[in-house]
């Protein structure tokens, strides 16, 4: 008996097959194998075509199941994790109208700025817990003001999992999670939020019929099982973003738990259970997979553009050349906590919604050319990235979350053992790493939705945790006091 899930992110395709009885993964596969295309027309325009989703799902379905030699019938449920905040807008023939709008395409930020100022930054906390921002619903507002004809041949918008469902099964539907994040949910009516849709003069026609995130949503037509070559009738019984996604896939469900990645950037994803937002809109809030009307489990996301790049910055220029990030590491390990009073404020990728969109860029603070060498600067890199996670860590405890645990895959940052010791050390949480992904954790959503596992503790009941890093108790004032020192410097920059 297995369950496949599908990850659609904006790189690529990636699709795992695995065995529901004992919870490992048989078969993994991505597509493209170099980075999909992301169509940029104009500056800070991002768009991708969704029939490539599709193209390259069917090649990373087809790869798995020749490898793990499954039988179709034995595939019992289908899940599906999707880049969050994108845009794709079908006719009623279900014929995609223009290219997706995707996550990272930044032309809908005045729409969302104004209808924020507009609407009262108030009003829109309180009901959307986030500014109308950069979502969805603001891109779908662009599309109404700049290609009208287009917007008039509108039949539904969806997220992207909302438009691989369809391809699945010929329905479509969304969910209150997905909603969420596009802005498009009212959490303090839980409802569709009816005056964001009347200040841009959406019909509420093109919301997608609402079903629970772990439920049936529609079933594997004829069509579609010839081209993947999957059984027709197979159904779909989960889909997520990729961040609510990632926590489930770490088993993070309750409030107090916290999923984080830290590659190119880095990301804190915590459970809170009541219902806040930040005033400041430096996080944002959605609704998390197991949230319900009678029980708030909101994710709280906080993003952070300069984490694994300012890393990378480092060993391209000024590491040893040829150095690899495991000898790096060694490298940084001969510097004491604190990197002898270096602060690194890791913040040259670009505006930073942490810190109030504000664009500080990258700087070296307290540099003494008689004291320091590269092995200061490479552990102040490391730091750095920690001390801006610590820094909005502490904004989602000011909301109401307390972090206690960390969860996290064994990859990227997280394969250091002192950005691990510095972020348990300054955050006093504990940090778990686990062997796992988004395709796999979808799979796994699709058992619960199916009913196969009766809750998240069953489903990840054989999830490999690979290491457990406490906090120094010893070391603790270390760490806080170069955490104050960097905090101190970037409040100034801030300040200028």
């Amino acid at each position: 008996m297995y369950l496949l899930g599908y990850d659609i992110g904006s790189s690529s395709v990636k699709a795992s097959l695995v065995n529901a009885e004992t919870g490992k993964c048989v078969s993994s596969a991505f597509f493209p194998k170099t980075e999909a295309a992301i169509i940029a027309v104009k500056p800070g325009w991002a768009e991708q075509n969704p029939e490539s989703w599709w193209e390259n799902l069917k090649l990373a379905t087809q790869a798995v199941m020749t490898e793990s030699g499954a039988n179709a019938g034995e595939i019992k449920a289908i899940g599906i994790s999707y880049q969050m905040h994108g845009l794709v807008c079908v006719d009623k023939d279900q014929n995609v109208l223009r290219p997706s709008i995707i996550w990272c395409d930044s032309r809908a930020v005045p729409y969302g700025q104004k209808a924020f100022e507009t609407l009262g930054e108030e009003n829109c906390l309180s009901h959307l817990l986030n500014s109308p921002g950069n979502f969805t619903a603001s891109k779908l507002a662009w599309i109404k003001e700049n290609e009208p004809a287009i917007y008039e041949r509108i039949y539904k918008i969806m997220l992207p999992g909302d438009y691989i469902a369809m391809k699945l099964s010929g329905e479509i539907c969304t969910t209150v999670s997905g909603l969420s994040e596009g802005m498009f949910w009212d959490f303090k009516n839980n409802r569709v939020a009816d005056f964001l849709m009347d200040y841009y003069g959406f019909d509420k026609s093109l919301i997608a019929d609402i079903k629970p995130t772990f439920s049936e949503q529609g079933r594997v037509n004829a069509a579609a099982a010839k081209e993947l070559g999957l059984k027709e009738g197979t159904p779909i019984t989960y889909r997520a973003g990729d961040q609510p996604n990632n926590a489930l896939s770490l088993n993070v469900f309750n409030p107090g738990e916290i999923a984080s990645t830290a590659g190119t950037s880095g990301v804190v994803y915590g459970v809170n259970g009541e219902v806040n937002y930040d005033p400041k809109s430096r996080v944002n809030t959605f609704a998390h997979v197991n949230h319900t009307d009678e029980q708030t489990r909101l994710g709280v996301l906080l993003c952070i553009n300069g984490t694994g790049i300012l890393n990378s910055w480092v060993k391209r220029t000024i590491a040893p050349e040829g150095i690899s990030y495991n000898e790096m590491n060694v490298l940084a390990s001969q510097a004491p906590i604190g990197s002898a009073g270096i602060s690194i404020l890791p913040f040259g990728n670009g505006a930073e919604r942490m810190l109030e969109n504000k664009e500080i860029n990258c700087s070296i603070r307290g540099l003494n050319f008689n004291l320091h060498g590269k092995q200061h600067i490479v552990r102040a890199a490391q730091e750095g990235i920690v001390f801006s996670f610590k820094y909005g860590i502490d904004i989602m405890e000011g909301m109401g979350i307390p972090v206690q645990k960390i969860h996290a895959g064994h990859a990227n940052m997280f394969l250091s053992s002192i950005f691990r010791d510095t972020l348990a050390g300054v955050t006093g949480a504990v940090i778990e790493l686990y062997d796992t992904d988004g395709s796999v954790g979808a799979a796994k959503g699709a058992g619960i939705g199916a009913g196969i596992y009766k809750d998240n503790n069953e489903a990840f009941a054989t999830l490999e945790k690979l290491d457990v890093i406490e906090p120094n108790q010893a070391k603790r004032q270390e760490y806080a006091d170069a955490y104050a020192r960097w905090k101190h410097r970037l409040e100034k920059s801030m300040a200028k």
